[in-house]
């Protein structure tokens, strides 16, 4: 990518995005421009990956030719209200939870737009981003989103309409993943395990669990059913989760997020 990026936001998600598109060269240092208000972090940010860095947000959107939204959809309309683009090839992509495309576009009419729905394990280049065009993204747009959310894992292209969902689901997914393992590690030291066995054992466990079925392309009910011994430990595990609700509570989290999701763009 040979466009300069500006990004407005240099917190986690931020430098998630920011660090994978240095190390892997997809962006490089001296090409941008990050703005932060806490002077702290602006120092933090330019020392450890070798960008510029201002206060200032109208300078970002003034000199980037990619311009990244990743603050808390909260101030969106705080942040936004003073940018002027004054270019129609300029592309907006944001990042931020429950604003819509059409609050976009209207906050930068005639500008190429682009929602993305990132998660956290982008950190570490495993995320999972969804993203949705603007009326006025093209698929050289498209592409170049594209870019930027590969350096950090998997990209699914979506209709807007499903966007809240993809945050219930992706977006929020990793706090209920994370949940689930220091459960695991509870359970685990509930039965005897020193805690840092239990929290090895059940990081491992998930983790392979999800290469596994990722690599083989098996439905999980199938592994369920694989290492379901008739009279064994594991149906019996199996079903005291099914006895307290435990599908049923995940299936209600992603409601709940997906639903706090749409309120967060009304």
């Amino acid at each position: 990518m040979s466009v300069k990026l500006g990004m407005i936001g240099g917190g986690v998600m931020g430098e998630a995005l920011l660090s994978r598109l240095v190390v892997q060269t997809v962006v490089t240092p001296d090409s941008i421009l990050v703005s932060d208000p806490v002077a702290q972090r602006r120092e933090y940010l330019a020392e450890q990956y070798g960008v510029n860095v201002t206060a200032d947000n109208q300078t970002v959107a003034a000199e980037s030719d990619l311009l990244l939204l990743a603050i808390k959809p909260q101030v969106f309309d705080l942040v936004v209200a003073p940018l002027q683009l004054k270019r129609p090839e300029q592309l907006v992509i944001s990042i931020l939870a429950g604003v819509p495309l059409n609050r976009l576009e209207l906050a930068f009419p005639n500008q190429p737009v682009v929602r993305a729905m990132p998660n956290t394990p982008a950190t570490v280049g495993a995320g999972m981003t969804a993203i949705a065009s603007g009326h006025h993204a093209d698929a050289t747009h498209l592409q170049r989103a594209r870019q930027v959310f590969e350096a950090v894992g998997e990209v699914v292209e979506v209709p807007e309409a499903m966007m809240d969902a993809v945050t219930g689901l992706s977006g929020s997914g990793p706090g209920y993943v994370a949940v689930m393992i220091e459960a695991l590690t509870d359970g685990g030291v509930a039965v005897g395990l020193p805690r840092a066995v239990a929290a090895k054992l059940a990081l491992q466990t998930v983790q392979g669990t999800a290469e596994l079925l990722q690599s083989t392309g098996m439905h999980p009910a199938e592994l369920k059913d694989r290492v379901t011994s008739p009279g064994g430990t594991t149906i019996a595990g199996i079903a005291h989760l099914e006895k307290s609700n435990f599908r049923s509570a995940l299936i209600e989290a992603v409601r709940a997020a997906y639903q706090r999701s749409q309120a967060l763009g009304e």
